[in-house]
């Protein structure tokens, strides 16, 4: 007979699974880790019930990167919602550790509440608890336990890890820090020690191989730790568990020497180690332990900047707004001019430095006016290329000390193109590559052109690198083009000596647009991602008119202002998942 933990004694569910189970209803069955529980669009047919083990809900739309949702613990059910709904699951579910498991089936789950209503009530509760962790897009629980290995001996990693600790303490939570002393500690410490803290860190330096296996199967997110200053050593070993390397859960810390301009080398370590995502820390960084320390808690921030030729100078604004309200930035990510600009904040320009760069580069003379003759496009693009390589010349995306992303589209598949990594002025070439008026980009035999004809607001590939809080900035609403924008110059000649012709001909304009009209689907899809959406009132600026600078980032800043000011919290507090302590405090408050 199976038993359960002392400290699920007390919730109506447990207590039902343990009747139930008892009079031959519910099924124990035991879950390797990496296997599947269920899979989309399977029957939810039964009410699962977690007795210990850990499992990883991910989400996979068309065309997209794989989503984690997030974890289910001991003591939590699984599949409530779909089975309540009588629909099919619409997540995979995965053992990310060897689990136990109570199966109850739908028709016996009914008739026992109809007994003991109080169990419809607790499941109510936490259906509604999920629900508002989740926002609109479906995350079930939040990470809570964390490895960090080391890739190499010499220096230790705990100073870093304690101070990511530190960090997450003063943002109100409980948390500690376990390392190799915890060897030989049996099972049930390890669920004791997740159990009574809101975070656990386990550390395993570079010398600890045994306890670097332990601490490779027991959480649900697995961190190496390696030295930017050095090159990767030949051979690094995973450590990390099958559900954790299958499902992209292991992810890369670099430390950078103090005073370090850029780094360098950091695509190396990438391929080394197949990390899902990279931070960099500096020796002396607080503000780079802070950003992990929201990572770890489900509060970073990412921005998402949209395309939209001259109105992206919004963006600009967009940002100055956030940095003055204090609004952190821990991902970028854009398409087409919004790529521009979100990989200068990934550089680490600042205000002065953003205007100054963009403005050399799109205001004092257009990026447009190289006309060729047109075979494949209506410019040459050498303009384009020369600014993009003298303002971010050939750095890498895996050295920028922001996480970034930009997409282009492929013409030869059909899909958007998601760049993260190389070098970072060839992957904004071809997010900003308009068909028709700069000429497409080659990458092997496919062909890339700009990110807005595909995705033009890529909010929604955001969630898939981070479970906190997304800004989105979409400078496509509002008037764009009529029939006045694409009427045949009335004098040729006075065309071309008021400079006119610098913006391009009227099929300019034309094509520019069409590249940027996003489907209802898509443009719903990323709206729907985004926490804070961000819209400003361009309806009086040309997509082509680069010399609205002024005005474009005026509007940036304003509906930037009025969105964050009327939110009534702070934007990292948006996914803020309640403390145990808070958790008491609010279930002590409702007895």
């Amino acid at each position: 007979m199976v038993t359960l933990p002392d400290f699920m004694a007390d919730t109506a569910l447990a207590r039902l699974f343990a009747q139930e189970h008892r009079d031959g209803d519910a099924a124990w069955f035991s879950l390797p880790g990496g296997s599947t529980l269920y899979a989309p669009g399977e029957a939810a047919d039964y009410l699962y019930f977690l007795r210990t083990g850990r499992l990883g809900a991910f989400r996979r739309e068309e065309g997209q990167e794989s989503q984690f949702l997030g974890v289910i613990r001991p003591g939590e059910p699984a599949g409530e919602m779909a089975m309540i709904a009588g629909a099919p699951h619409s997540a995979n579910l995965v053992a990310l550790r060897d689990s136990e498991i109570l199966a109850l089936p739908r028709a016996a789950f009914f008739e026992a509440v109809e007994r003991d209503p109080d169990v419809m009530i607790e499941l109510s509760r936490l259906m509604i608890r999920r629900a508002r962790q989740a926002g609109a897009h479906a995350s079930i629980g939040d990470p809570s336990v964390y490895g960090f290995i080391g890739v190499e001996s010499g220096k230790p990693i705990r100073p870093i890890v304690e101070r990511i600790a530190h960090a997450i303490g003063a943002l109100g939570y409980s948390v500690t820090v376990e390392g190799g002393a915890a060897l030989l500690a049996p099972t049930e410490w390890f669920s004791s020690v997740e159990r009574s803290h809101d975070f656990v860190l386990y550390v395993a330096e570079a010398e600890e191989t045994a306890w670097k296996h332990v601490v490779g199967r027991q959480v649900d997110r697995l961190f190496r730790v390696g030295r930017g200053d050095r090159r990767p050593p030949p051979v690094i070993p995973s450590y990390a568990s099958g559900p954790l390397a299958a499902q992209k859960l292991v992810d890369l810390i670099l430390l950078q020497p103090a005073g370090v301009s850029h780094p360098k080398g950091s695509a190396e370590w990438l391929n080394a180690t197949q990390a899902a995502r990279l931070f960099h820390v500096r020796e002396n960084g607080l503000a780079d332990v802070e950003r992990l320390a929201r990572v770890l808690t489900g509060q970073s921030v990412g921005l998402v900047l949209s395309g939209g030729g001259a109105r992206a100078y919004a963006h600009i604004g967009a940002i100055q707004a956030l940095r003055e309200r204090g609004v952190p930035i821990d991902f970028v990510g854009g398409a087409s001019m919004g790529a521009v600009i979100a990989a200068g904040l990934a550089m680490g320009w600042d205000d002065g430095e953003m205007e100054t760069r963009i403005r050399k580069a799109f205001v004092e003379s257009s990026p447009l006016d190289d006309i060729a003759f047109p075979l494949v496009a209506m410019t040459r693009g050498e303009k384009v290329r020369t600014r993009l390589h003298e303002h971010f010349d050939d750095i890498e995306i895996a050295d920028l000390w922001l996480p970034f992303f930009c997409v282009s589209s492929n013409l030869t598949s059909g899909a958007y193109h998601l760049h993260r990594q190389g070098v970072l002025r060839d992957a904004l070439r071809a997010s900003i590559s308009l068909p028709g008026v700069l000429p497409p980009v080659a990458d092997g035999t496919q062909v890339l052109v700009d990110g807005a004809v595909m995705k033009n607001f890529p909010a929604d590939v955001m969630r898939a690198f981070q479970l906190g809080p997304i800004i989105g900035v979409d400078v496509t609403r509002g008037r764009s083009i009529t029939a006045d924008d694409v009427d045949r110059p009335a004098s040729l000649w006075r065309w071309l000596v008021s400079g006119e012709w610098r913006k391009g001909p009227p099929i300019v304009a034309l094509l520019m647009r069409a590249a940027t009209v996003s489907t209802g689907r898509d443009l719903t899809a990323s709206r729907e991602a985004s926490d804070v959406l961000i819209t400003p009132k361009l309806d009086k600026i040309d997509i082509r008119d680069w010399k609205a600078f002024e005005p474009a980032v005026t509007a940036g800043y304003l509906a930037a202002g009025q969105a964050l000011d009327g939110l009534g919290r702070p934007v990292t507090a948006m996914r803020r998942r309640p403390s145990l302590a808070e958790q008491t405090r609010i279930s002590d408050g409702r007895r």
